[in-house]
């Protein structure tokens, strides 16, 4: 809890001031495709914890909109990260993941890394309060993950 959600709140409310007198500013928060859907074996905790991520910029968008602050959340699936590396690195764990993602991969970090600008960029000014899966289409397949 203290992790994903409370660091992120506190880190939120400590910014507000400055993003309040900037007079348009932006908060992406990392959640996961685990807080929109349930992929089996993360742990409830986890789950739950990015589940409340992405209801956190929620209410937040509502609250700071009269600010002209925008929210949103980012939920990756599986990245090809340090973090990420034992289980891609199992060919078992990897056939899984790939057979349940309609783009039949692992996304890569840059990947990512574009959609957090992208919500940065004016180009975005119209979209407060969403959560973003950036999955290979993951949570759109209807398959539940089990892992290897």
């Amino acid at each position: 809890m203290s992790t994903n959600l409370e660091s992120a709140y506190n880190l939120s409310q400590l910014a507000y001031p400055l993003l309040k007198a900037s007079g348009a500013g932006n908060i992406v928060f990392m959640s996961s495709v685990a807080g929109v859907v349930s992929i089996g074996e993360v742990g409830s905790i986890y789950a739950a914890t990015k589940g409340a991520i992405n209801q956190l910029a929620k209410s937040l968008a509502c609250e700071w909109g009269k600010d002209n602050i925008r929210i949103n959340s980012v939920a990756p699936w599986f990245i090809k990260t340090l973090t990420a590396e034992p289980y891609l690195s199992d060919e078992k764990y990897l056939k899984a993941i790939n057979s349940r993602t309609p783009l039949g991969r692992p996304g890569e970090p840059e990947e990512v890394a574009a959609l957090v600008s992208f919500l940065c960029l004016p180009a975005a000014s119209y979209i407060t309060g969403q959560t973003i899966c950036i999955d290979g289409g993951l949570t759109v397949n209807g398959l539940l993950f089990q892992g290897a």
